[in-house]
């Protein structure tokens, strides 16, 4: 009887010791990006999470909130800092952070993306991510807002001279209005949430956006022009706020990071498709659509490139060994 009292008892306490210590419990990230339903950036962060809270299960969970519903652009940088967001995709947004990232604002610098992969491993990882990290952030993977392309209600664009004093909204990066003002637009820079109103309005002529931008925010419902200028390709960065990202666990550190740079062949094979699949449905949505005169864009680029060449540091040669590697 005694032993069986002991043995009673020692079950006992091992009963309340399980249950006074809890299994780990799974930590849940939020992840904001400006996109609208049907985007790229919601096609890309929903795959990222789906991935995630597939091989992380019980340990990881990725919330992703698109629409700007976390905050606009700058907003989320600053939630980033704050720990109060986990993940964002800023885009043109990074050149207002860093000077050196207006290497890709750039007109038609990016050929195409076997191009950018080669700046990426070249000069991203080596030259600009130690940058960012010096800022409080971390640059977890590249992927892509995409080829930039003019929508206006004015006239067709064919040359830089067809810009003349047409009011075009612009992302919040200084060398893209830098650019507009060089062909002789009349640009602003606005929050992406508040274009389709102030294109609906009169308040801007036109705007400038990647197909997947265009289609889901349904620019065209208020634009009659489309032109292919695809004047610069702008990459978007999966982007942490250093101190928050330290506190995770490493082995977690290491996944996210491997899932993000996984993720990146899924977000260019759904770009390449998006770009033919909406182009025709712009299209046949009624928008007007030619193709710009590019060599004329790019004769007219010159000064752009001379300021950001003389002005940043380290901007020579960002641009020269940026454009070496696509020849």
């Amino acid at each position: 009887m005694d032993i069986l009292r002991l043995f009673a008892g020692s079950l006992a306490f091992a009963m309340v010791f399980a249950v006074s210590v809890p299994a780990k419990a799974e930590i849940t990230l939020k992840f904001g990006h400006v996109g609208a339903p049907g985007s790229l950036f919601q096609a890309s962060a929903d795959e990222y999470a789906k991935r995630v809270n597939s091989k992380l299960k019980g340990k990881v969970k990725i919330n992703v909130f698109g629409s700007s519903q976390l905050g606009k652009d700058k907003t989320l940088l600053k939630k980033l800092l704050a720990g109060t967001v986990d993940f964002a995709l800023p885009s043109t947004v990074m050149s207002s952070v860093i000077d050196q990232f207006g290497l890709f604002e750039m007109p038609y610098l990016v050929k195409n993306r076997t191009h950018m992969g080669r700046i990426e491993q070249q000069l991203v990882w080596a030259k600009l991510a130690p940058l960012v990290e010096k800022k409080g952030y971390k640059i977890l993977a590249i992927w892509e807002n995409g080829f930039r392309h003019i929508t206006n209600n004015i006239r067709p664009i064919d040359k830089p001279s067809d810009l003349k004093n047409i009011k075009l909204r612009t992302p919040s990066g200084k060398w893209r209005v830098k650019m507009f003002k060089t062909y002789g637009a009349n640009p602003s820079p606005l929050s992406f949430k508040e274009v389709f109103q102030a294109l609906k309005t009169g308040v801007f002529d036109g705007q400038e956006n990647p197909f997947a931008q265009i289609y889901s925010a349904k620019f065209n419902e208020v634009q009659k022009y489309l032109s292919l200028t695809g004047h610069v390709y702008t990459p978007a960065y999966v982007t942490v706020g250093k101190k928050k990202w330290a506190r995770l666990p490493a082995d977690i550190r290491r996944a996210l990071q491997d899932i993000a740079k996984g993720t990146q062949a899924f977000v260019y094979k759904t770009a390449i498709a998006m770009e033919i699949d909406l182009l025709s449905k712009l299209k046949k949505g009624g928008m007007k659509v030619n193709t710009a005169n590019k060599k004329a864009f790019v004769k007219a680029s010159g000064a752009i490139y001379s300021e950001f060449k003389s002005t940043v540091p380290g901007g020579k040669e960002l641009v020269n060994r940026a454009m070496a590697l696509g020849k």
